[in-house]
């Protein structure tokens, strides 16, 4: 009778010794099993409640980005509560106000931001490249609106991307300017003085410190457009 040795599982076949009838081995193949097939992936589903709505939210409404500017849950004393926003169409600039029913379900419009270099304006057009690719993207002055008035050659800005389209720009919270022009400063201004307005190389007008003079570097919040400090 033939004896027999465990099978070698690291080999796709099952070895049998023959001690009786012969010294070579026999090679049984072993049954393999298919794979179980991976489940179907389906895209991304971006969605959020009502109630999750704050400034800044990206939501889809009508097949369109919009950007929550304000919002303001109401429970009024009859009636089903709801949610009062006013947004911002990130593609036409539109400004609407808009309410939705509290815990209802809304689109997250899926919003990304890439970070690019502002290099050049050509005609009505300003250019933004990717140091990496060198790939150019292009924002109408429309597009741009009143932040070209900090917007320098050489600034890094965050492009926002929606459905493979540039959609809107951010700009750098703090930019670093040259006054350009300003009345001269007074013999003891001192910074607890008063204020006076400066053109910047950007054609920005900011109100700067009595002793701020042409030529001074200084330091201008974007999201205000006030004086900051000296550079």
């Amino acid at each position: 009778m033939a004896r027999t040795t465990n099978a070698t599982l690291s080999s796709p076949y099952c070895i049998l010794h023959r001690s009786s009838f012969s010294s070579k081995p026999s090679f049984l193949p072993l049954r393999i099993f298919p794979k179980t097939p991976s489940p179907p992936t389906f895209p991304r589903i971006y969605a959020l409640s009502s109630n999750d709505i704050k400034v800044g939210s990206n939501i889809e409404v009508d097949g369109a980005p919009w950007r929550v500017l304000e919002f303001l849950h109401v429970k009024p004393g009859k009636g089903a509560a709801f949610v009062r926003t006013k947004m911002r169409n990130y593609v036409t600039g539109n400004t609407v106000e808009k309410t939705f029913r509290a815990g209802s379900t809304i689109e997250e419009a899926n919003v990304f931001k890439e970070a690019k270099q502002f290099t050049y304006k050509d005609g009505v057009q300003f250019v933004f490249m990717d140091l990496s690719t060198f790939e150019e993207y292009r924002l109408n002055e429309a597009d741009v609106g009143d932040k070209t008035k900090w917007l320098k050659e050489g600034m890094d800005c965050n492009l926002l991307f929606w459905n493979g389209k540039v959609i809107d720009f951010e700009l750098p919270i703090t930019v670093q300017l040259t006054v350009v022009d300003v009345d001269p400063g007074l013999k003891g201004d001192t910074a607890q003085g008063g204020t006076k307005p400066a053109t910047l190389d950007t054609g920005a007008v900011v109100n700067v410190p009595l002793f701020v003079n042409i030529g001074a570097e200084i330091l201008v919040d974007t999201r205000t457009g006030q004086y900051m400090s000296r550079a």
